[in-house]
């Protein structure tokens, strides 16, 4: 009776680490993207496959890391890059995957609200992630980290803002911006020239 019950075993433990490997996969440039619900700041539910039909920016936020206080409180370039994006008619939806006690992880709504509001922020909808479910089903690594969802629910773009890795805001004038490219891409009816790229900032406070 003993080698049969190691076998089950075997097979369970098998299937679990299996199941985590699943977990933890990447998602796929060119794969439909996950689908998911999280509460914006205004207790309203927001899921990505309600927005099936338009274009959607994911984008994950940490409004202490430096990477991101250089394309936000530093330049404006992200409220200015949402702004364009979604007076275009795309959804940009804010992900703060930060857990609760770790930077970034413990504002309150109207806290949030407030530095959207200072930063003359656009997205659609702002969302707190703390448990991460949302972060990991995407791998999100770093803060900024930013997706790309065609109107047919597939991921074409994942990675930087753009093509300069650093915390300074004097590079921004020189630098690619990849998630306006994307979008001007998916516009045109034509493949994203640069579809993923190595995301840099800090790292996501799960």
């Amino acid at each position: 009776m003993k080698k049969p019950l190691r076998i089950i075993a075997l097979l369970v433990a098998s299937i679990a680490a299996f199941s985590a490997n699943l977990a933890r996969a990447t998602v796929q440039t060119g794969s439909p993207a996950p689908d998911f619900a999280l509460t914006d700041l205004n207790g309203k539910l927001q899921k990505l496959s309600d927005f099936k039909g338009k274009i959607v920016v994911l984008e994950w936020n940490n409004p202490d890391c430096p990477f991101v206080k250089k394309h936000y409180d530093k330049s404006g370039n992200l409220p200015a890059t949402q702004k364009a994006a979604t007076a275009d008619g795309v959804i940009w939806l804010t992900i703060n995957s930060g857990a609760a006690g770790k930077e970034g992880g413990d504002y309150t709504a109207a806290q949030l609200k407030e530095y959207l509001g200072k930063n003359h922020a656009a997205p659609t909808a702002y969302l707190p992630d703390h448990d991460g479910k949302v972060g990991h089903l995407y791998s999100a690594k770093a803060t900024p980290h930013l997706y790309v969802i065609n109107k047919e629910g597939v991921l074409v773009y994942q990675g930087a803002i753009d093509s300069i890795r650093s915390a300074e805001p004097a590079d921004i004038a020189k630098a690619t911006n990849y998630v306006n490219a994307a979008l001007a891409a998916v516009k045109a009816g034509k493949p994203v020239e640069k579809a993923s790229t190595e995301p840099y900032g800090c790292s996501v406070k799960y």
